[in-house]
């Protein structure tokens, strides 16, 4: 089976070939000569991943999945949320947003926050919807160097580290992403 990935992201593409079973062969945007930046334009993280697929769909035919993603802080009233990646700006820069983050958070005790990944599937006509949440808190300060995005910052119940500080198979098993790409592997196995 043929599935295009919707992401231009080179950290989602590798967390999720790592998952995926061998008979899935996983394209990416750039595989099938989509260049241009998909418009991520909803108000929610359902409504981004729905605006991706959709549009891969539509445009160049292929069955395919499409994910967003999105830290919500509780003592921020769910922000970043939506506005993740450009938390701190256009240009998308994961340091400028964690630092905006912590300097938000700095003399607040309220560190609960949940990371959601929402994927919408388009395949043979019908469209899927897996989400995946892990509920953690905002660390005080940056640690670890493995992963992307808020990952050095996100400590996941259970854990004493940051997602930045685990592998890629605990990663995949325990994180948002993984949660909800274990979703759709169950769902294309059927």
């Amino acid at each position: 089976m043929k599935l295009v990935f919707a992401s231009n992201n080179k950290n989602k593409l590798q967390e999720i070939r790592h998952q995926l079973p061998a008979d899935i062969e996983l394209l990416s945007l750039e595989d099938i000569g989509c260049t241009e930046d998909i418009p991520e334009t909803a108000e929610t993280i359902e409504g981004n991943a729905i605006l991706k697929a959709n549009y891969v769909t539509e445009k160049y035919g292929y069955n395919c999945f499409a994910d967003d993603t999105g830290l919500e802080v509780d003592a921020l009233n769910g922000a970043p949320g939506v506005y993740s990646a450009r938390y701190a700006g256009e240009a998308k820069d994961a340091n400028a947003n964690m630092d905006k983050l912590l300097t938000e958070l700095s003399n607040n005790p309220n560190r609960n926050a949940n990371f959601k990944t929402v994927i919408a599937l388009n395949l043979d006509g019908e469209q899927h919807l897996f989400t995946g949440i892990v509920n953690g808190v905002i660390t005080t300060e940056k640690t670890g160097e493995q992963g992307f995005g808020y990952d050095p910052v996100f400590q996941p119940e259970g854990l004493a580290v940051t997602f930045a500080q685990i592998s890629l198979d605990e990663k995949a098993r325990l994180s948002h992403r993984g949660r909800a790409v274990k979703q759709l592997i169950d769902f294309l196995k059927k």
